[in-house]
């Protein structure tokens, strides 16, 4: 799963994108509420996309599942 916003795209994987528990944490962890948890798993947010700090909260949470990346950088991830 993946959403771009203007300056940030954010990736979860699909192996984790259905999982409640991780939705959970990674709407726990976010400061800017790019994540929702819902019945089905992990929402995107997109109209908080662009409000990421790069404060790596959600990767240290989901070190394998999350990936930032800088559109403003082609596509670096952070």
């Amino acid at each position: 799963m993946r959403r771009d916003g203007i300056f940030i795209a954010v990736e979860v994987s699909d192996a984790i994108a259905s999982d409640v528990q991780v939705a959970g944490k990674l709407a726990e962890v976010c400061p800017v509420d790019i994540f929702a948890a819902s019945a089905s798993g992990v929402e995107l947010l997109e109209k908080n996309l662009d409000e990421c700090v790069l404060c790596r909260l959600c990767l240290d949470a989901v070190p394998d599942g999350v990936r930032i990346l800088k559109l403003y950088e082609d596509g670096a991830a952070l």
